[in-house]
């Protein structure tokens, strides 16, 4: 097999598999940061309404979720494309695990920070967003890494709802010319290359937290 010729379509997987990865992982974060506050708030409703999303979505299998999406959805009349509706499975499955981790973070931080910003008349929402996330962060760098490197593996389960990711155009390859051996190497190799570039960005940005602090 001419593995030099396929490195165009193998590229062209790896971009979409970026693409997957960085969006629903920008979508995980904004959706679990807001479940997180819902979960630490006073309210009552809130409160259970996060939980219970939590504990449904990661009971979950993302294959589950996304055979849904992509399938279902269409069904009760709502059609975008498959690339998004992939994204928005994902997104939505993260954030339950982001939503966790902020709610660790936030655990770190010492109750009487949160005394004291009430006690200079700030309200509870902005304790939240003002005092008690932004001194929690460092504490959620490396599990929200430990996230993003789960969902650049989890999107070659896009693969399997057609979605021509690093995973699918390994496939067509190998179909195509039944040689899978080199071809799957060359994915894994670029599917290590993403976590661990994460890993790295995640542990920089650790470390850059650590001597702002």
């Amino acid at each position: 097999m001419d593995v030099v010729g396929h490195l165009g379509p193998l590229w062209d997987g790896l971009l979409v598999t970026l693409q997957l990865t960085i969006l629903s992982f920008v979508g995980a974060l904004f959706l679990g940061v807001v479940l997180a506050v819902m979960r630490i708030s006073p309210i009552l409703p809130l409160r259970a309404l996060a939980g219970v999303y939590v504990e449904v979505v990661r009971n979950v299998p993302l294959l589950v979720l996304l055979v849904i999406f992509v399938f279902g959805l269409p069904e009760i009349g709502i059609i975008y494309s498959l690339f998004f509706t992939v994204v928005t499975a994902m997104a939505l499955y993260g954030a339950a695990f982001v939503c966790e981790t902020v709610r660790t973070g936030v655990a770190t931080v010492s109750v009487n920070e949160a005394e004291a910003a009430r006690a200079l008349g700030m309200t509870t929402s902005q304790t939240i967003w003002y005092v008690i996330l932004p001194r929690s962060l460092r504490a959620m760098i490396q599990p929200l890494g430990n996230v993003f490197i789960s969902i650049a593996l989890s999107s070659s389960l896009a693969a399997a709802v057609g979605v021509s990711e690093l995973t699918g155009k390994t496939d067509m390859i190998n179909l195509e010319y039944a040689d899978a051996g080199l071809t799957l190497l060359i994915s894994g190799a670029l599917y290590i290359g993403i976590t661990l570039s994460g890993g790295l960005f995640f542990g920089w940005l650790e470390r850059r937290l650590a001597v702002g602090q």
